[in-house]
């Protein structure tokens, strides 16, 4: 929650797991919790309550793991994707998908000479398609 400018601080995977976990386990509230793990006068919880409730809501929805995802850019608004260049895939799943992309345009290929042949024998022997 820094000012522009100003770079926002970064917390461990295990920071945040245990901030939660602490904070489920002894019945906490956001503000209690913030005022536990930070050294911050009254009035400034507010500052971190949203960063606090959103690794709660991480944490419940996809458990531990979730924490530990890298978050940061904006998803596109029509599907909801993230930007930016897509993960590459596993080498063997990868060279599966040539295989198949090959073997399927062959299939193409061969029902085209296939349907071209029919017509060429239909129009040898006179009859209309």
């Amino acid at each position: 929650m820094g000012k522009k400018g100003q770079k926002s601080k970064t917390y461990s995977p295990e920071f945040k797991i245990s901030f939660i976990m602490d904070m489920r386990e002894h019945h906490l509230g956001y503000y209690e919790t913030v005022r536990k793990y930070w050294d911050i006068t009254q009035g400034q919880e507010h500052n971190y309550h949203n960063i606090v409730k959103r690794w709660e809501r991480i944490f419940l929805e996809e458990g531990a793991e979730g924490l530990m995802k890298e978050r940061r850019g904006r998803a596109c608004k029509a599907s909801g994707t993230r930007k930016g260049r897509p993960p590459k895939l596993d080498k063997k799943v990868e060279e599966d998908l040539i295989a198949e992309n090959q073997r399927l345009r062959m299939e193409i290929d061969y029902l085209k000479k296939l349907s071209a042949l029919v017509l060429a024998e239909e129009r040898k022997n006179g009859k209309k398609r």
